[in-house]
């Protein structure tokens, strides 16, 4: 099958993968020494977010007991932001059903060593909400892209509940 090419091009010069334009000033010559195609885990990334989070804290004159931090910016910076800042003040539910919930239990469970109540399904199933306690803080990924398992609607989230529902939607 040949790949169609399509029939007109954006209108702004300066169109870029993902919901924003090129800057103006854009040059690829920037680039000149990114270490493009290299994990933020490998030294290289290590020291650019070192060097991105000391200057973050001099610039915005952040006292030296504060902790600077970078995270995803996206869903799952969101996610890990709610959990390591809301959770623990009561008992907390985690619910997975695919892989990024079981991650969320990891990190709940491993990192912020929460004695979590947890509830797994089964690969291509869905936890019964039924089972679910909202007055308990809740922590579940509404749409499990890994196995097109997800929650049909927001009718399974009681309207009055005590816990906080952190969901990653």
């Amino acid at each position: 099958m040949a790949i169609q090419h399509p029939a007109s091009r954006p209108s702004n010069p300066r169109f870029s993968s993902g919901p924003c334009a090129k800057p103006p000033t854009f040059n690829v010559t920037k680039l000149a020494d990114a270490p493009l195609g290299r994990s933020h885990r490998a030294s290289v990334g290590k020291a650019r977010l070192k060097a991105a989070i000391d200057g973050t804290r001099q610039i915005l004159s952040i006292p030296d007991d504060y902790r600077v931090g970078i995270v995803p910016a996206s869903d799952t910076g969101a996610v890990e932001m709610a959990m390591w800042s809301l959770l623990g003040a009561r008992k907390v539910e985690m619910v997975a059903w695919e892989s990024f919930g079981a991650g969320w239990v990891s990190d709940v469970v491993k990192q912020l060593k929460i004695d979590a109540d947890i509830k797994v399904a089964d690969y291509g199933q869905i936890v019964d909400f039924d089972t679910i306690d909202f007055d308990n803080d809740v922590v579940f990924t509404w749409n499990g892209t890994t196995s097109g398992v997800r929650l049909p609607d927001g009718d399974t989230i009681p309207a009055k509940r005590a816990g906080l529902t952190i969901c990653d939607a």
